[in-house]
């Protein structure tokens, strides 16, 4: 299977190997992106970043395309409804200094579609074209482009959408392997990335979608033909999942994560947090990944309870204390 795990490059960017993690709205930012990379990840996106806001140099819009420690490419995910939009936020975004430029047409969330960004622009695929297209003459820059099967079963367009993106010259096509209305239930359609690949043969494809385990990256990969994949529910809390990937795939079994690592990278993320948003907040915000972190663990339910309300980090030690 070792043929299976490779360096890619996305225009002039080369990346060491094919294992993402994806752009996840309140999960992605900088310090998670430091934390997957270390674990394996060759490349990270930030979490869903308004081109209005940018444009407008809205400052909590901005903080999230911030560089993370040891993020040598920086890739930004944009989300617009328009070319005009996407145009007035190239300076903006530029001065973070990015390496890549994702597109969001993807996101299925009402608050985004109905301004007509997110997967609203599957619906209107010329007008993708002409984001794509603003975007790459405009940044010069490898511009990849994020989408679904298509916005419900009566309209799979994801040739046609992918067609767009790659005329107007698209590095690369991420695709969620659900339709909008399919949200994230039921099961992804792999088979639909099988049949993307085969009609963009020399192109590259990125695969997302019911990528829980480190097995489910295998599969997806092996049964796919895809270049590369990418992780999203599946790597929260658990950043082990690519160095476990990337061990299938050269044919070792994965090492198993003590309890001790998990709470190291707990403690380290929270640290992490406590530095880019300040102890209250990064306490808060942190609650939601432990959750994650702790999923399966025996006995972790008392933990959980006590960081609903933990407010510094002492709290936080205190409670993982409670695991031995």
């Amino acid at each position: 299977m070792s043929n299976l795990l490779h360096g890619v490059s996305i225009g002039n960017v080369e990346l060491p190997c094919n294992l993402f993690l994806a752009p996840l709205a309140g999960y992605t930012d900088k310090v998670y992106r430091s934390i997957c990379l270390k674990h394996g990840a060759a490349l990270a996106y930030t979490e869903m970043v308004s081109s209005e806001g940018v444009a407008r140099g809205s400052e909590k819009t901005v903080v999230l395309m911030e560089r993370g420690e040891g993020e040598k490419n920086l890739a930004v995910q944009l989300f617009m409804p328009d070319a005009d939009t996407a145009k007035r936020s190239i300076e903006g975004a530029m001065a973070y200094n990015p390496a890549i430029i994702d597109i969001n047409c993807g996101c299925p969330v009402p608050k985004v579609t109905k301004t007509g960004a997110g997967s609203s622009l599957l619906t209107h695929p010329k007008t993708i074209f002409e984001i794509v297209k603003v975007l790459v003459k405009g940044t010069g820059l490898p511009v990849t482009v994020k989408i679904r099967t298509g916005w419900d079963t009566n309209s799979l367009n994801y040739l046609e959408t992918a067609g767009y993106a790659f005329d107007a010259g698209a590095s690369a096509v991420c695709m969620h392997a659900r339709t909008r209305s399919q949200l994230y239930m039921p099961t992804a359609h792999w088979e639909l990335l099988k049949d993307l690949k085969s009609h963009f043969p020399d192109r590259m494809i990125i695969g997302s979608g019911d990528l829980f385990t480190a097995q489910d990256g295998v599969d997806m990969l092996e049964s796919t033909g895809i270049d590369a994949i990418s992780f999203a529910r599946g790597a929260i809390g658990n950043p082990f999942i690519f160095e476990q990937a990337k061990a299938l795939l050269e044919g070792r079994a994965p090492r198993e994560v003590s309890l001790q690592e998990k709470k190291d990278a707990i403690m380290e993320h929270l640290r992490g947090l406590v530095d880019f948003l300040g102890d209250k907040t990064a306490c808060r915000e942190m609650r939601k990944h432990v959750c994650a972190y702790l999923k399966g663990i025996p006995n972790s339910a008392k933990v959980r309870q006590m960081v609903t309300c933990a407010l510094t980090v002492s709290e936080y030690e205190d409670a993982l204390a409670q695991l031995g």
